[in-house]
């Protein structure tokens, strides 16, 4: 990864609450149209609660199939127009919710296999891509290319940071989103039980508090690949306080309001974004050899 931004943007804050739904279910391997279904379905269901946007897992609409998705990505990587997703779209338009869900993608120019995160506005238009920069050494195996660039998304007046499952586990990702000027770390992940678990219980809280930003985490909750993902789709407030939590519930929603004024006074209290010492990591180091 490049050195760390050590100029944050000046991105003022937000001018009113959003409302973020973080949601899970268990979805069919390497079927589409069945999880474009449930997604659908959820994210009416975070629109009858008042969201504005719907974040989804990691790979939601084909479940974490690399072998079926690598073996045959013609047929599972989606593109911005894919057919597939017009009843997503549509919902969208019809409930001005956005959804941020996972999926395989290929690179247009050069056919690299990307794990990615498609988001469509409120309007039901496809806004943008997110590769996931971090991509696993199984991954890898399996002829997944790495992202070259993060993502931010601006949502009234809410600058919103991308992630995809691994990206969380390097705070330098989390950080970079923050310098950028978001208010939000939104992430879809795979993370299964036991280490997983742990791993999605320790770094989210964390990167809240890094970066005195919300962070929000939708997982899969049900086996989908290798791994049975261990639920627990939430929201963590910038202080590193948990402010909503799925459960190990299928189907499972975490919907939160985030508030500018937390935010607000959050920052005030830790100045971790304006500090003069945000040059640090990029400065000499010395070494000594103690005999």
């Amino acid at each position: 990864m490049d050195a760390l931004l050590t100029t944050p943007i000046a991105a003022p804050l937000p001018a009113a609450p959003l409302t973020v739904t973080a949601a899970q279910a268990a979805c069919v391997g390497l079927d589409v149209t069945a999880n474009t279904a449930t997604a659908t379905a959820l994210l009416r269901r975070a629109a009858d609660e008042g969201a504005d946007l719907l974040l989804l897992p990691e790979l939601f609409l084909t479940g974490y199939e690399l072998p079926g998705i690598s073996g045959d990505p013609g047929k599972y990587a989606l593109a911005p127009d894919d057919p597939r997703l017009d009843p997503l779209a549509a919902a969208c338009a019809e409930t001005r919710t956005a959804v941020v869900v996972g999926a395989p993608t290929r690179d247009v120019d050069t056919g690299a296999l990307r794990i990615s995160a498609l988001v469509l506005d409120r309007a039901g238009h496809t806004a943008a891509r997110y590769d996931k920069q971090h991509v696993t050494p199984n991954e890898r195996a399996a002829g997944v290319s790495a992202g070259s660039r993060g993502c931010t998304l601006d949502l009234a007046g809410w600058r919103l940071g991308l992630g995809i499952c691994w990206d969380s586990g390097f705070p330098e990702h989390a950080r970079a989103a923050a310098l950028d000027g978001c208010h939000a770390y939104l992430v879809g992940a795979m993370f299964g039980r036991g280490s997983g678990a742990q791993q999605r219980g320790t770094v989210f809280p964390a990167r809240a508090l890094d970066n005195t930003s919300y962070a929000v985490l939708a997982n899969h909750c049900a086996p989908s690949g290798p791994y049975h993902g261990c639920g627990g789709s939430a929201v963590w407030n910038p202080d590193g306080t948990l402010l909503a939590d799925a459960g190990p519930a299928d189907p499972g929603l975490a919907t939160a309001r985030l508030d500018p004024r937390l935010l607000a006074r959050a920052r005030a209290e830790e100045p971790v974004l304006i500090d003069p010492s945000l040059v640090a990591p990029n400065l000499p180091r010395s070494l000594t050899t103690l005999g």
